[in-house]
């Protein structure tokens, strides 16, 4: 058995434990009966950042991850509706430290767009958006941000070998199993101030979470743990 075969094998079986022990952790928060709309929010985007960068053919993502500027991970994103086709979900948005390498705690934010035509039915999708210049992590901090106006998006590389341009964010989907580079062009992300004011008990602009990091909440230091660990 190879070494890189090797490796394969221990990262997806590391991954699988971790989707496992997220799921148990999901079930006793709920059975406690306090469980927070962000708090499951925070912990499902756990799973999906695990989920989505244990794949063999997401190895640019892995290889770059610890250089991004941030990540925004939406773990339940639809497309698609009758008639008026839509995009909408809610994500949590976590920033690098280019000094020290240190994962910010989340910052909650919502994407969507509209779009006129025929699209008869829908998908649900996980995406990972990875912001790979201080452009668009500035952006990030503004009141809203259209992708591929303000700050350039494309479709983030897939399979074995393979190689990204550079731009401000690149982004991958995963859904029914696939994964996938995607384009989305037009749409809009925003802070949602709400989660942000319940999730640490006051009103607190983006820039207060991710870059000067004033606030804490030890339920996402898990989700902070799993993100500094994952290595090419």
């Amino acid at each position: 058995m190879t070494n890189k075969r090797h490796g394969r094998m221990k990262r997806g079986i590391f991954a699988g434990l971790g989707i496992f022990m997220g799921l148990i952790i999901l079930s006793q928060a709920a059975w406690a009966g306090n469980y927070s709309e962000e708090q499951e929010l925070v912990d499902k985007a756990t799973i999906v950042i695990q989920r989505i960068l244990s794949d063999q053919q997401m190895g640019w993502a892995r290889a770059h991850l610890q250089s991004a500027e941030a990540i925004i991970i939406f773990p339940s994103f639809m497309k698609g509706a009758f008639i008026v086709g839509g995009e909408g979900g809610s994500g949590v948005a976590l920033a690098r430290d280019a000094k020290t390498g240190e994962w910010s705690y989340p910052a909650f934010f919502t994407m969507g767009s509209v779009s006129f035509g025929l699209q008869i039915g829908g998908k649900i999708s996980e995406l990972l958006l990875m912001v790979m210049t201080r452009k668009g992590l500035d952006a990030l901090l503004s009141a809203s941000i259209k992708l591929g106006g303000d700050v350039g998006v494309a479709a983030g590389p897939v399979g074995v070998g393979a190689k990204g341009k550079l731009t401000d964010i690149v982004a991958y989907a995963h859904s029914k199993g696939a994964f996938a580079g995607i384009s989305l062009d037009g749409g809009v992300l925003a802070p949602r101030n709400d989660y942000n004011e319940a999730y640490y008990g006051k009103p607190v602009p983006v820039s207060d979470i991710l870059i000067r990091r004033v606030v804490k909440n030890p339920g996402a230091d898990h989700l902070r743990e799993v993100v500094s660990k994952i290595r090419k």
